[in-house]
């Protein structure tokens, strides 16, 4: 079977087991602090399994692109090396909400691997959950009793907690689990020597292929389990793994998953495949790399300095360095393996084909940045190593060698040098150079890095981050028992509601409070919208406390707040700040018109990559290749207002049907994860139609007028523009109004302002032009003057003395000048320019060569005199300082220079 047929074959089977077929959730977390990608398949129903949000079906099965590289659950160091892990990887799985549990699961997965797809019963082994004294868990003796119906008890395995237990976190939903392992090795080694005891024992043959987990528990933050207000299924199984074992392969990498990307940089670099374990391992971590990257790419995470996209550029940037150093790909290629990519996904994900010429784009940005960044840190590593060695062999390290009585001693010394660890991490740290490839140079020379000093300096660094991002999160407290809420904030901004639950929070020293509202007309945070803000009144009005942000949180709203109310279990007015919602409206409704006027101007291939909308002003990303021209920005301005003045109203449809919206044309934005039923916001159903969650104005009328700011490069391929509305636009209007009013008052009334200041200009210029006409004549007459200072000291002719000149270049042309009338010359010239001390030095050519004078030495040892610095060429230096009164100082110091 092919991968494409096994993977049909999943889903076909749970669809007829009543399972909805669902899409896979973007790989990028947008509504979840907890998370930054998505490392297992629960995660987009993790709201379900906390009793936060009801289930659309009781049973569902998808394939989920997960990416595991930080965290818990961090696999990155193992891919490549191991035949089985990987960065970005599909997860298979099917999923009960509430309805059936351990035995229609257990035996459903057998089924399917024995029955479907045919896997000998033989190399099957299963693991169940012993138990654990310390949580007060009992033995599953329930998954026990239903796996012995299936195989014989001496393939069901005891497994502990590490093994059995799973937890997708510190805290939230988890539960016993039972493992399906396969035993790929040959029937010769199997009979020799029983799977069970390679099981969890990280042998590559004998592998796990199928995990059921059976959320019954939440774990508390003070590490109690909760039971769960339903038990569900959650099965999970990685795709590569189970094509590996279907296809007979001994290797992930081996399946037609991974070849054609491997057999693609095998014909680039003319190395083949299985020719050499290092050569093959680069091929397999750029296989793998490409995909994450590729997809966190498409789902909206551009690479960046920190967060989710450090983490995709640290990926990358690893996957071109085993390039670089293994395949001697020294120029970028990395990208070109994106359209083979995408060609194997078409059908299946096609998030990434659509966008296929943008991910490229941007990994090739990426590349070039990158290889640039090797070559500087190779350059810094080789001087380091140079100077090291040149100490090796200096007087005092060969006198070192002669205080040995053995020689050899010297010898290991010189072969085992150590790269300081503060030196790694400062090339890491600072230049973006990986620890591993500062160790594989080391390692070349026979050198090699002091570790735990680079631990060290890493570790300092961690605690420096954590502690200026640590955030205590308590339990939720539950005030009023009620597992739905609900958010009225299109239709209203205040509402009479009642607190379900509350939690502290304390983040940078200051404590907070989370509270989540049976009703809410405050919008949480996302889509690029801000959350509201606003006050939270008792029923008397008499007392309130002010909402300082709302946020989601697994489709949960939660507002922020810096108190709580008195008395938490009464009636309260939850009341949304309306002048800051209404201009948020402004600016969000502003961003739909921009987007479809920058479609018509710039092409239908503009898609929005980002966006953020406050009461301030508007943000909005998109994919274009090039700089927006000032003409196409002004067409672009100019369609958004024709559409304002049109005063068009607002058309919200509200719980259509995906699939219906998507046939009315509507955009979808990638890395959005739209559920079954959306809300569709119209703008003329010829110009503006888009799936959106925020809040918007009733009429494009209200946003009164919109002004482009700025427009600039964000990323490869991405630009952004910023802009506002309505009275933020009014007043930079009238700001600049009032400016030309000045300008024109300066003037003198002159009507024709452009007129004007281009004859100012010119007049500047022609001023200047005198100016400096004057000077020259100036410094002419005065090299004739300074002369007469001249006194000559055992055979230099010095000249010291302070000029009055107001321009640098000025002084620079007066000491040439001089250099040319006077043989054997050291010249110093002090100034004061803008009110700030000056010196220039300037010595003849023979001077340097014959007496070894030195203008750059001699002007920073007179810097001292006006406490500043500088330095310059041989026979010409500067310097500037901030010590007027040592001016004088500096001439007497000339003089003593020479004696």
């Amino acid at each position: 079977m092919t991968a494409k047929e096994i993977r049909k074959a999943y889903l076909e089977f749970f669809e007829s087991k009543q399972h909805q077929i669902v899409n896979s959730a973007p790989i990028v977390v947008k509504n979840d602090p907890t998370l930054m990608f998505t490392n297992a398949g629960m995660n987009q129903f993790k709201d379900i399994f906390l009793g936060e949000a009801p289930a659309r079906y009781p049973r569902v099965t998808d394939t989920q692109r997960c990416l595991r590289v930080s965290g818990k659950h961090n696999d990155l160091e193992e891919v490549g090396i191991d035949t089985y892990h990987h960065t970005m990887f599909e997860m298979l799985g099917n999923w009960s909400f509430g309805d059936y549990f351990k035995k229609e699961a257990i035996a459903w997965s057998w089924e399917l691997l024995t029955k479907v797809y045919g896997i000998p019963e033989d190399q099957l082994y299963v693991s169940i959950f012993e138990g654990d004294e310390k949580e007060g868990l009992p033995r599953d003796e329930e998954a026990y009793e239903i796996w012995k119906q299936f195989v014989p008890e001496d393939r069901i395995i005891l497994g502990n907690k590490k093994d059995n237990f799973w937890e997708m976190g510190d805290t939230g939903p988890c539960g016993p689990c039972s493992e399906i392992h396969v035993d790929c090795r040959p029937e010769l080694e199997r009979k020799e020597l029983s799977g069970k005891e390679l099981v969890n024992a990280d042998h590559p043959q004998v592998i796990e292929i199928w995990n059921n987990v059976f959320m019954q528990f939440n774990r508390l933050k003070d590490g109690s389990l909760q039971p769960l207000p339903a038990k569900h299924v959650d099965t999970g199984m990685g795709f590569e793994r189970l094509v590996r074992v279907l296809q007979k392969k001994a290797s992930n990498y081996d399946t037609d998953v991974f070849q054609p990307l491997i057999q693609f940089i095998s014909a680039k670099c003319g190395i083949t495949y299985g020719a050499a374990e290092k050569t093959d391992i680069a091929m397999r971590v750029m296989a793998d790399h490409v995909r994450a990257i590729s997809f966190v790419i498409a789902d909206g995470q551009l690479p960046a300095n920190n967060k989710a996209g450090y983490v995709i550029r640290r990926i990358l940037r690893r996957a071109v360095r085993y390039a670089y150093t293994f395949l001697d790909l020294k120029d970028p290629f990395l990208n070109e393996l994106v359209p083979v990519l995408a060609e194997q996904f078409k059908g299946v994900f096609d998030e990434l084909y659509l966008q296929k010429e943008f991910v490229q784009k941007v990994v090739l940005e990426e590349e070039i940045s990158f290889l640039r960044t090797l070559a500087t840190g190779i350059h810094r590593f080789d001087n380091y190593t140079k100077k090291q060695g040149d100490f090796l062999m200096s007087e005092n390290a060969i006198d070192l060698e002669k205080s040995f009585e053995d020689n050899w001693v010297y010898s290991i010394l010189k072969d085992q040098m150590v790269i300081s660890g503060a030196f790694a991490f400062e090339l890491q740290d600072t230049y973006g150079f990986p620890i591993d490839l500062t160790e594989l140079m080391a390692r070349e020379k026979r050198w090699t890095v002091d570790m735990e000093e680079y631990q060290r300096a890493l570790q300092e660094q961690k605690s420096r981050s954590r502690a200026a991002t640590a955030i205590d999160t308590g339990d939720w407290i539950t005030i009023n028992e009620d597992p739905e809420t609900e958010f009225v904030g299109y239709d209203l901004l205040e509402i009479e509601t009642r607190i379900l639950k509350y939690r502290q929070v304390t983040a940078k020293g200051k404590e907070q409070y989370q509270i989540v509202l049976k009703k809410t007309p405050f919008y949480g945070e996302g889509g690029g919208q801000v959350g509201d803000t606003g006050r939270l009144e008792d029923h008397s009005r008499m007392f309130s406390v002010d909402i300082t942000d709302t946020k989601k949180e697994n489709g949960v709203i939660v507002h922020y707040t810096d108190t709580l109310p008195e008395d938490l279990e009464g009636q309260f007015w939850a009341v949304v700040d309306e002048d800051k919602r209404q201009q948020t409206n402004n600016n969000h409704s502003a961003t739909h018109l921009l987007h479809a006027a920058l479609k018509q101007v710039l092409g239908d291939h503009v898609n929005q990559k980002g966006s953020l909308v406050n009461p301030d002003y508007l943000r909005f990303d998109f994919s274009h290749f090039a700089r927006v021209t000032d003409q196409e920005l002004a067409k672009i301005e100019h369609i958004v207002n024709k559409k304002v003045r049109e005063n068009i109203p607002l058309q919200e449809q509200r719980m259509v049907a995906y699939d219906t919206a998507v046939n009315m044309g509507v955009t979808a934005l990638f890395g959005e994860k739209y559920g079954d039923f959306v809300r569709v916001i119209t703008f003329d159903d010829h110009y503006s139609k888009e799936l959106c969650g925020g809040t918007h104005v009733q009429a494009t009328g209200e946003i009164g007028y919109f002004k482009i700011m700025s427009e600039s490069a964000v990323a490869a391929g991405v630009r952004r523009i910023e802009a506002i509305t309505a009275n933020k636009a009014e007043a930079f209007i009238i700001a600049q109004d009032q400016e030309i009013s000045e300008l024109k008052s300066l003037l003198k009334g002159n009507k024709d302002l452009p007129a004007a200041v281009t004859a100012l200009i010119e007049e500047n210029s022609k001023l200047k032009k005198d100016a400096e006409k004057v000077l020259i004549e100036r410094a002419g007459n005065l090299k004739h003057e300074l002369v007469h200072h001249m006194k000559t000291i055992n055979g230099v002719n010095l000249i010291a003395v302070q000029v009055d000149l107001p321009h640098a270049d000025a002084v620079k042309n007066l000491a040439y000048s001089l250099k040319e009338m006077v043989d054997n010359l050291l010249l110093v010239l002090t100034t004061v320019i803008d009110d700030k001390p000056g010196i220039t030095v300037m010595v003849s050519e023979n001077l340097v060569a014959e007496k070894g004078l030195n203008a750059s030495a001699i002007v920073r040892e007179l810097a001292k005199e006006i406490q500043g610095g500088g330095g310059g060429q041989p026979f010409y230096a500067t310097a500037g300082g901030k010590n007027l009164a040592g001016l004088p100082a500096v001439i007497e110091k000339a003089a003593k220079l020479l004696i």
